[in-house]
């Protein structure tokens, strides 16, 4: 509590620091208000009435903030560029080219966002076209003319393109990273419509769902703080320097390396992943063809959130994301080289390659404990949900394990801010 009323307290102090909240605050709003803007020419009541009532596609709308229910502007969210990054990153691993940008710093991965954005566009085509015809298969668009729907699509392309633009303002001069800030903001916006709807058909058992939420919701918390800040401490020893007329004694410390090293980035990857073969087989839902549609049902049926199949792909696709993100995002050779050039090294093991080597070691093992954990707790609201009779769980569970790790990271960046602020003030 006292930690929280110190950040409270700086940060009602710290000028920078307010105008980046006031900001990020501003953007949030742009966002809740366009958010409400409906694409023309389509059924909202029963769009709605199909979102409440199927627990995939309620999930699909709580990433998206309410934007499909509401089928706005911008329905598909940020989820074409999140596709992009995915494919971004598979392509640094494959390219030479790429991997080689990636360590360039800055300017590097300047030009990786740039062609990451660039592909964000052909993708949102794809996917405004799947949901228009999506939505068509369950005769929920009230027109036949090409150029509106046309429109449609380029609708839903800019409303994307737009929503991208704000995160990339979010990063740049609010709080936070952009893209994560905008999930973030959808999903608590959506949130506490789904409470609502959750508590008016509870009926009697509503009191009870409230508590189980809350508990589950204390040790969700509670789990994703604990593996956040677990670190695995490696020995350093610093060797005699002379720098200048100077001499630097020998000294040891601690090199801490996260059990978890990308945070909830791998959830979010798994969830764009694992909600495409049933929302691609809706799309086959109603076809002539009785193998087909047969096949479509199937997958539909099987792919939904209180469904094993869901759960053991869905725990897969978390498991793999994690190693994919940690070999992307965390590089031991280059660390390696920085401690080789800072005059540190790990007592038994020689500078350079056999360091890297060792480290390399370790990250893939302390990842294993982090990717078991982030995978549980990925499915955990789906079990919860079988376990209790409580659909909301399987949705809100999901939301509240991203909105928990965003504000961590959110929470940190902020106290970088004010330990810069105070150096500022010494340099004075």
């Amino acid at each position: 509590m006292k930690n929280i009323q110190s950040l409270v307290s700086q940060l009602l102090s710290h000028a920078e620091l307010q105008r980046r909240l006031g900001f990020t605050l501003l953007i949030f709003a742009i966002f809740r208000l366009f958010a409400h803007v409906p694409v023309p020419s389509v059924d909202l009541a029963q769009i709605s009435s199909l979102f409440s009532g199927n627990q995939l596609l309620g999930l699909l709308d709580i990433f998206s903030g309410g934007t499909l229910a509401n089928f706005s502007v911008m329905a598909l969210s940020i989820n074409p560029y999140i596709t992009a990054s995915i494919v971004m990153q598979l392509a640094t691993m494959i390219f030479p080219k790429l991997k080689e940008l990636s360590k360039e710093g800055e300017s590097g991965r300047e030009v990786i966002n740039q062609y990451t954005r660039l592909l964000t566009l052909p993708l949102a085509v794809v996917q405004s076209i799947s949901v228009l015809l999506l939505l068509s298969n369950q005769h929920l668009i009230l027109t036949n003319d090409p150029l509106k729907i046309i429109a449609m699509i380029c609708t839903l392309i800019a409303g994307t393109m737009l929503l991208m633009w704000l995160g990339e303002l979010i990063t740049l001069y609010g709080i936070g990273n952009g893209i994560s800030m905008v999930i973030f903001a959808g999903i608590v916006g959506r949130l506490p419509v789904g409470a609502a709807q959750t508590l008016s058909v509870a009926g009697n058992n509503a009191l009870v769902q409230v508590v189980v939420f809350a508990v589950f919701a204390m040790l969700v918390i509670a789990g994703i703080v604990f593996m956040t800040e677990a670190v695995r401490k490696v020995k350093l020893q610093y060797a005699k320097r002379l720098r200048g007329k100077a001499v630097y004694e020998s000294g040891q410390t601690y090199l801490p390396l996260r059990i978890n090293q990308t945070g909830v980035l791998p959830i979010m990857f798994a969830v764009s992943l694992v909600l495409i073969p049933s929302f691609a087989a809706r799309l086959f839902v109603a076809s002539p063809n009785v193998a087909l549609r047969s096949i479509a049902n199937s997958i539909v049926t099987n792919f939904q959130p209180n469904s094993q199949m869901y759960e053991v792909v869905y725990f897969l696709l978390v498991f793999a994301f994690t190693y994919f993100s940690t070999a992307v995002f965390f590089d031991p050779e280059d660390l390696a080289e920085e401690l080789k050039k800072s005059g540190a090294f790990i007592p038994g093991i020689r500078p350079g390659k056999p360091t890297a080597i060792y480290i390399s070691t370790i990250v893939t093992r302390i990842t294993l404990a982090g990717a078991l954990f982030l995978g549980i707790m990925a499915i955990m609201p789906s079990i919860l949900s079988q376990a209790t009779n409580i659909p909301s769980l399987a949705i809100g569970g999901t939301g509240l394990l991203i909105v928990v790790s965003v504000v961590l990271e959110t929470v940190k960046q902020i106290q970088s801010l004010l330990v810069t602020q105070n150096y500022d003030r010494f340099l004075e």
